[in-house]
């Protein structure tokens, strides 16, 4: 389950990461993203990414070749202060300033975000397709309550 918040505005900001393209076709991406999960936990990614502003990691969706329904790549990674130190085999991206609708979910992680994902596919109508992220807040108690909350970007 997931609550909309209003409207907000971030500033443009770096991430680096490690990232894959994918599609939602098929269950692709859950594929594909769990994967860069796995490779992200098990080579230690969060600790070799220079820079970090904080532990939080985000999962970003970007180059939307159309919509939801098409290509994209995710990026699985950190906020950072700069992007002039990207180790090999590492992707950095500006994420420009935008205006999102923030949603909070409600439930055990990991199974909250697909579901409040599939419920933004069908009914989000005022999306972007530039940058939206998912933001994994560092700290949590145990895995199944980790805070998630979606940024969707919005006209």
């Amino acid at each position: 389950m997931i609550s909309k918040t209003d409207l907000v505005h971030l500033d443009a900001f770096n991430i680096i990461g490690i990232a894959a393209r994918t599609t939602n076709q098929n269950a692709q991406a859950r594929t594909d993203i769990g994967e860069l999960w796995t490779r992200f936990m098990q080579d230690n990614i969060l600790q070799q990414i220079p820079g970090k502003v904080t532990d939080d990691i985000y999962c970003v969706y970007t180059d939307y070749e159309t919509d939801h329904t098409g290509p994209y790549t995710a990026i699985l990674g950190c906020k950072v202060n700069s992007l002039t130190e990207i180790p090999d085999g590492f992707t950095g991206i500006t994420i420009a300033a935008e205006k999102y609708e923030v949603y909070f979910l409600e439930g055990k992680f990991p199974d909250n975000v697909g579901d409040a994902w599939m419920s933004i596919w069908e009914n989000a109508t005022d999306r972007k397709y530039t940058a939206d992220f998912d933001l994994y807040s560092a700290g949590a108690k145990s895995f199944e309550e980790t805070e998630v909350k979606i940024y969707l970007a919005v006209q």
